[in-house]
């Protein structure tokens, strides 16, 4: 896996990933962002929603459950003083579709959380990880 990160003014980065996808990331205000992009720890918290999202969607669709929708909405706390590491995160997922039940939800979440999502496995290594989910 591989990335490239480039300066394009003040403090505003174009990040291309190997894939070729491209993220715009910003600083604060305080240190000369301008608002051009997600702050760097914010697309860690991304990250880590998108890689559970996609282990949640997945691992349903291997149970024959049809998903037509799963958003993943993430809240973080960060600790006060540098580094400012995540220190607790809790995601929810809201999931729609057929054949859904409480169990599969449930069972997708937890091997999202405790074997498939690497991001939230390693963030866990500092914050407090919490699930909770919604089938719509």
């Amino acid at each position: 896996m591989k990335a490239t990160i480039e300066l394009q003014e003040n403090v505003h980065f174009k990040a291309t990933a190997g894939s070729g996808a491209v993220i715009e990331m910003d600083g604060p205000e305080e240190y000369g962002g301008q608002g051009l992009g997600a702050r760097p720890m914010e697309t860690v918290l991304i990250g880590m929603g998108g890689c559970a999202a996609f282990d949640v969607v997945y691992i349903l669709r291997k149970k024959r459950c049809i998903v037509h929708d799963c958003i993943a909405e993430l809240e973080a706390e960060r600790a006060g003083t540098d580094p400012k590491v995540f220190t607790k995160i809790h995601l929810h997922f809201k999931v729609s579709g057929e054949k859904l039940t409480e169990n599969a939800v449930s069972k997708a979440v937890e091997l999202s959380a405790e074997k498939y999502c690497s991001a939230s496995i390693m963030l866990g290594k500092t914050a407090v990880i919490s699930h909770s989910f919604e089938i719509i």
